[in-house]
């Protein structure tokens, strides 16, 4: 009797086994497959500016793959697999040609690293009109108002979320009065338009103005001209809008009166930076280092966030459906998780991610904005940057 039950008990377990093993090979075989493309150009190396900072060519590509791994982890468990195709034009390339080649007729999903010009010629093709494109590489307030497009979701904080960020430091710090300098190229004067947006909201007052047109000789500059450029009235802050990075690191130390340093230079607003070590940075900032042997910089941090927006959508909706993925996305139920302690989401109105701005100095985490005591009817993120009301932007959903 004995030998009988435990016979049949072992054809219950054998059983059992087969058909979880059944449901489990069918389980294998439909998965539901997420297509992304990454689609970036080589650049050529600038001139370098100081030995210190070797030019990266890669930057993006890494935070991509790194997401990748990520959602394929969760999607063991969701019966879903992302596939990522890495798409890089040569230099004399055509990107438009590529995109319509390479791209259009497998990749819903496109994580695009160009410049704001490329941006726009892809999102204009009628190829792209079907897909959802997750903009890694430009900070143009113009993109996120005027010239938005609606299937463009932009991932870097815009020049203006940056320059709140510091006015919202500036006036709980009560260096309230600015003296402003402003470099020669155009990308400097539209930093420097941000901030007189940013003065003018936040109560701040901008002293003395000046466009630096002295030498970009360090030397020179070092012994003579800045001291002499700075003897302007009293002022808090010298505030720097220097994109290139042409003489703002010049300024620290070497002003008429011994003022701090804020802007693209001295404190800096940022998405991201290495010195950010709070609510699991440093699980993420160790996982890239190991596999890029460098550290993470802002478009690596922004394709990342991309390629995980889009697993976070694929498995809260259960589908890959790229209508359905921009719907949830969208939605007030939509919440990334960016190592910023609050959890980020996309504005309806303009496609730009909201996520807290970091002030860092070169070797510290100094602050990260919103600044606590600045409030909004919906959430405090809505503080830094164009809010529903003030935006141009005349897409919906």
């Amino acid at each position: 009797m004995r030998s009988i039950i435990w016979l049949l008990q072992k054809i219950f377990k054998f059983l059992f086994v087969v058909q979880l093993l059944g449901v489990s090979l069918v389980y294998a075989g439909a998965k539901q497959t997420v297509n992304i493309a990454y689609l970036t150009q080589e650049q050529k190396a600038p001139p370098p500016l100081s030995n210190l900072d070797a030019f990266i060519k890669d930057k993006g590509v890494l935070g991509v793959g790194l997401a990748i791994a990520d959602n394929n982890t969760t999607g063991q468990f969701t019966g879903q697999q992302f596939v990522l195709k890495k798409v890089i034009v040569p230099l004399d390339g055509n990107v438009v040609d590529t995109f319509n080649k390479d791209i259009v007729d497998q990749y819903p999903y496109v994580v695009v690293n160009l410049p704001a010009e490329a941006l726009n010629k892809i999102a204009d093709l009628p190829a792209a009109k079907q897909k959802l494109l997750f903009d890694v590489a430009t900070v143009d307030d113009a993109l996120r108002n005027e010239q938005c497009r609606n299937n463009v979701l932009y991932l870097l904080p815009n020049r203006a979320m940056r320059t709140d960020a510091l006015a919202q430091y500036m006036m709980k710090k009560r260096w309230n009065k600015w003296f402003l300098v402003v470099g020669a190229t155009e990308e400097d004067r539209l930093f420097a338009a941000a901030l007189k947006r940013a003065a003018k909201r936040f109560g701040m007052k901008i002293v003395e103005e000046k466009t630096w047109e002295h030498t970009y000789d360090a030397r020179r500059t070092a012994q003579s001209d800045v001291a002499v450029f700075t003897q302007v009235d009293d002022y808090d802050v010298l505030v720097v809008a220097d994109e290139q990075g042409q003489f703002g690191e010049y300024l620290e130390y070497r002003t008429w009166n011994a003022r701090p340093v804020i802007g693209t230079q001295g404190l800096i607003a940022t998405a991201w930076h290495r010195t950010h070590e709070q609510w699991g940075a440093v699980q993420i900032q160790n996982r890239f280092k190991e596999q890029a042997g460098r550290w993470m910089e802002e478009q690596d941090y922004a394709a990342y966030l991309a390629v995980r927006a889009i697993g976070e959508a694929a498995t809260r909706t259960k589908s890959n459906d790229m209508s359905q993925l921009k719907e949830y996305i969208l939605s007030d139920a939509f919440a990334l998780q960016g190592y910023k302690g609050n959890p980020l989401s996309f504005r309806s109105w303009d496609g730009q991610l909201r996520q807290p701005v970091l002030l860092a100095a070169a070797r510290s985490m100094v602050a990260v904005a919103p600044i606590e005591g600045f409030l909004h009817p919906k959430t405090e993120l809505d503080t830094l940057g164009y809010d529903q009301p003030e935006s141009t932007c005349k897409w919906s959903k």
